[in-house]
Order: structure tokens, then C-alpha cells, then sequence
């Protein structure tokens, strides 16, 4: 596992550190987040709470009809022992109310929408409350493409996007989020019977040691097969990677003056202070 495992105390102090001074140089004070009951919204809810307080988070938890019970459960549990602000808004009557018209979609599209849904509910309370949205996908989702444009992808300060899953599992276990939700299969819970593992065809602590090699200490394919990762594996995850790339970059912009956004104009938010 080698350059997976983390220093987990310094970890937290970097992570809280991050969220403090992203949140405050912006002039709020707040956050809100999406609480779903797997390990990397619990995780950043821990983060959050340690980093401005937990009277100035705000958790969101948005179950569909098909979502499964033990979510909302964990989603409160972590609620609770954190002491943060928390309230249920079920997404049922919205996402229906427009699948009345396709009910030919399929799970994917119901997915998508799904989780397009939570996010414009969190962009919402992020104007009502004055707070920043916070996000949740971890690295190993970030670099598959595991996840929704737009959606769960979408958010103002991500500070779990570069720690693998793997490594969410280690601080996780540090900061104290509950057994019950460490020790869960994960799910993005679309619908009845569904974890990640199963969909992606591999497990996460695998896929993480590929990524690893092949993200952090660049390794090629031949120094991957001489590592021992099996060809078919390789060949399947960099297809991911690569596939999913227009998911990690803004919109790209025709580029037709001396300055363009995003290409040659890239001063920060805090420019000119």
C-alpha cells in the first residue's frame, strides 16, 4: 500500500486549515453540504465542523423515493454527533414530476438527475444561508469519472478531491466518523441493491493502487505490467481516466482575444488585494 497510507493527523490539520481560510477569505463564514451517509460526505462534514464550527455548517440530506432507509439513518447519525445543522428535503416530487414526461429513462439518466437535483438544492441554501457549497467526491472518483457533471462533481471548495478513497478510509478512521458508516459498502444509492464496487467492476482499494502508480509516480504501461497490474485492468481504468477528462476541466472557451478566460486570464479570487 505504501504511498497510500497518510499521516493522518497532518492530513487533518492541512484539510481544516484549507476549508478556514477558503471559506473566510471569501468573506462568509459558513458551509453546506450534501449528507448522503457514505463515508466522504460524513468525512467532510467532520472536516467542516472542526474547521469553522459546527453552528456555521449546514447539512443537507436528500433521499429519493428508492433510496435506502440506512442512508438517512447514517446521514442523521452524523448530524448529530457533530452537532451541525441538518435538514431532510426529499427530492421525490421533483425528480418524478419530470420523469412523468420520459418514463423511458433509464438508470443513468435517472441518476444524473438525481444528482443534478441535490446540487441545485444546495446552491439554493448556499444564497439563503450565505454559505459556500461544499463537495464531496474523493480522487479516486474524480480521476474515473465517477460521479455527475454538474451534480455531486459540482461544488465552490472540495477538500477531499485529492486524497484516494483509500486514504478517505484512513482519515476517516482518525477523525472518529462512526463504524456504521466506515464499514458500509459504498453506494452512491440510485437505486435498490447498487454499490460502486459492483458498477465499476473493481474495488476501490485495487483501483487505488493503479492509480497511484500511474497518477502520482507516473508510471507507463510497461512499468505497470513489471509492477504486476494485470494488462486488461490497465488498459480498462486509463480508459476511464482519459474518458472522463472533459469532467475535470471548466467549459472550454473559444479563444478569439489577447486575453481569454481560463487560458491566458487566470488571476485568482483574491486578485488584486
Amino acid at each position: 500500500m505504501g504511498g497510500l497510507m497518510v499521516n493522518a493527523a497532518l492530513l487533518r490539520q492541512v484539510l481544516v486549515g484549507f476549508l478556514r481560510e477558503e471559506v473566510h477569505k471569501v468573506g462568509v463564514r459558513k458551509a453546506v453540504l450534501g449528507l448522503s451517509g457514505g463515508i466522504d460526505s460524513a468525512l467532510v462534514a467532520f472536516l467542516a465542523a472542526e474547521a469553522l464550527g459546527p453552528d456555521n455548517v449546514h447539512a443537507i440530506i436528500m433521499p429519493y423515493r428508492t433510496s435506502n432507509p440506512e442512508s438517512e439513518v447514517h446521514a442523521r447519525l452524523v448530524a448529530e454527533q457533530l452537532g451541525i445543522n441538518h435538514e431532510v428535503i426529499e427530492i421525490t416530487p421533483m425528480v418524478d414530476a419530470y420523469f412523468t414526461r420520459f418514463p423511458d429513462a433509464d438508470n443513468m439518466r435517472r441518476g444524473n438527475k438525481m444528482a443534478r437535483e441535490r446540487m441545485t438544492i444546495l446552491y439554493d441554501h448556499s444564497a439563503a444561508l450565505g454559505a459556500l457549497v461544499l463537495g464531496t467526491s474523493n480522487k479516486t472518483e474524480l480521476l474515473l469519472g465517477y460521479g455527475t457533471l454538474y451534480g455531486d462533481m459540482a461544488s465552490a471548495l472540495n477538500p477531499i478531491g485529492d486524497i484516494y478513497k483509500t486514504q478517505v478510509w484512513q482519515l476517516s478512521e482518525a477523525m472518529g466518523v462512526p463504524r456504521q458508516v466506515i464499514e458500509k459498502k459504498p453506494s452512491a444509492d440510485l437505486w435498490a441493491g447498487q454499490t460502486d464496487e459492483q458498477e465499476l467492476g473493481f474495488t476501490y482499494r485495487e483501483v487505488d493502487e493503479l492509480l497511484y502508480c500511474m497518477i502520482d509516480l507516473r508510471m507507463n504501461r510497461p512499468e505497470l505490467l513489471a509492477r504486476g497490474f494485470v494488462a486488461d485492468f490497465i488498459d480498462t481504468v486509463s480508459g476511464k481516466v482519459q474518458n472522463s477528462h472533459f469532467k475535470r476541466r471548466l467549459p472550454v472557451i473559444a479563444k478569439v482575444s489577447n486575453r481569454t478566460i481560463d487560458r491566458d486570464f487566470r488571476y485568482s479570487r483574491d486578485w488584486g488585494k
